[in-house]
């Protein structure tokens, strides 16, 4: 995961933003759940529905199950997606409430009052909770090529398959249309209604939006953008490869910041690591400026490096949501705001 706290630089935790179970009891206990409580009219009906379940993911796993699930239990950001499409899902994992107790920025238009939140942070995973749920799929996305579950712990995740099939949609190394589409693809098997003119509209928009910046980046060629992320004592800089959100940019034509392939080497390929007194590194006409809770934000940065950067006394900073919410309704601003940013923008580097 790009633009990653340097304390998790572990296999997985170079990906992140941020004892053993008696479970024979809960399990045991679990299996008679209302399936439909909490569930969105799409989900209602989903579950109405007869005939098998078959959904093949990203790792090639093909999972089948009796009926369409209603017990699903996801990583935030893909129930705030799959929320856009009309599907409540019981449970989550993932950031989801901030410290103030609202809705994180990856739970998009949730109301978190209504789903089971087994974990807030990284490596926080409550198996029993999970399994009081009895949970039909589990679905999350993926940040390497090696099947690795999003925000599902290394520690427990065995006790964790034991209880339901999974099901994982990639976000590495492609561009963001791809798993745009796999969510779509995923919605509408689970029953959402993928005719619905608010979900056609927001495609509608979204294509819109990409020809927008299209047209923005090749009006202004010479505009560099760099995208960053801050932490206390570090800013990383971001390479385009390997991120979804940002492959997609540059295949649009945005000009972006690279750093060489031997600097990202300690952020597995997806990031730069630099101090702040070396944060001057790159000339950068737009910064653009990660939006998760885990990060510091532009208004809680004091650095004085940091204010004499041309993109900031310029005030050319934007956000950016290093971990988007694959609905195309959450991924308009995201072009729209970036498009914007290079009409405006002037050459201060």
């Amino acid at each position: 995961m790009p633009n990653a706290r340097a304390t998790h630089l572990t296999r997985r935790g170079i990906l992140a933003a941020g004892g053993a179970l008696g479970l024979g009891a809960v399990l045991a206990a679990c299996g008679d759940d209302d399936a439909s409580s909490g569930g969105s009219d799409a989900s209602a009906n989903a579950s109405a529905k007869s005939g098998a379940w078959t959904f093949k993911d990203d790792r090639g796993t093909t999972v089948k199950l009796d009926k369409i699930p209603a017990n699903i239990v996801a990583f935030t950001g893909v129930a705030a997606a799959l929320y856009d499409y009309g599907i409540q899902v019981k449970g989550v994992f993932g950031p989801t409430k901030t410290a103030d107790g609202k809705a994180d920025v990856q739970a998009g238009d949730m109301d978190i009052t209504k789903v089971e939140i087994l974990g807030n942070v990284w490596d926080e995973f409550n198996v029993e909770k999970y399994a009081a749920l009895a949970p039909e799929v589990l679905i999350s996305t993926m940040f390497d090529d090696a099947g690795t579950l999003w925000y599902v712990p290394e520690a427990s995740k065995d006790k964790i398959a034991k209880l339901a099939p999974s099901v994982g949609v990639s976000v590495y190394d492609r561009q963001l249309t791809a798993p745009l589409e796999r969510m779509w693809e995923l919605a509408e098997s689970l029953g959402a209604d993928m005719t619905a003119s608010e979900v056609t509209d927001a495609k509608t928009r979204f294509e819109t939006a990409a020809t927008r910046l299209r047209a923005a980046a090749k009006a202004k060629p010479d505009i560099k953008v760099l995208a960053g992320s801050a932490s206390d004592q570090i800013f990383y800089v971001s390479g385009t490869n390997l991120s979804i959100d940002l492959e997609y940019f540059k295949a649009l034509g945005v000009n972006f910041v690279e750093p060489p392939e031997s600097a990202k080497s300690e952020g597995g390929g997806w990031y730069e690591s630099l101090s702040w007194e070396n944060v001057d590194k790159y000339a950068a006409d737009i910064i653009m400026l990660d939006d998760r809770s885990s990060a510091l934000q532009a208004s809680a940065i004091t650095k004085a490096t940091w204010k004499q950067l041309p993109a900031v006394k310029a005030n050319q900073i934007i956000s950016r949501s290093p971990e988007p919410i694959l609905s195309y309704d959450k991924c308009v601003p995201l072009l729209e705001t970036l498009a914007e940013a290079l009409e405006n923008a002037k050459k201060v580097a």
